[in-house]
């Protein structure tokens, strides 16, 4: 199956950005558009009480679980927006850190926004995802 998602990388923007600056899908792609992945066990208990690190990858597992039921991969995510509820910047980093490493080579635009308070109890870290597939 061919991949969708083109990324697109910037020669004349900041090299910092550990994502690409924009992607693309073609007009005849299926778009899915997942539910922030929170950080919960299938009991319905928050993952990974008070560590960033741990919530960020467990949101990270729960979104491949999603993406599969939907017929995608990470590799088909197109762009991603990752909420951290903490005021400390290398919190967010800390969860950024993770995502980033999960997605590998497949570097797609990302946003990291440090939030007040997120849905469930003790949740830290939730990761909103859209992908693009051709059927």
């Amino acid at each position: 199956m061919p991949k969708a998602v083109t990324l697109i990388h910037s020669n004349s923007l900041s090299s910092a950005a550990e994502y690409a600056y924009a992607a693309t899908a073609p007009a005849d792609a299926r778009l899915i558009f997942l539910a922030g992945s929170c950080p919960l066990n299938i009991d319905g208990s928050t993952a990974g009480v008070g560590d960033f690190a741990v919530q960020a990858a467990k949101c990270i597992e729960n979104m491949n679980t999603a993406l599969g039921e939907a017929g995608a991969s990470i590799t088909d995510v197109i762009s991603t927006r990752v909420l951290v509820a903490s005021t400390n910047q290398a919190d967010l980093v800390t969860a950024w850190e993770v995502v980033r490493d999960a997605f590998g080579d497949h570097d797609v635009p990302s946003t990291l926004i440090g939030v007040t308070v997120l849905g469930y109890d003790d949740q830290l870290v939730e990761v909103e995802a859209i992908a693009a597939v051709q059927d």
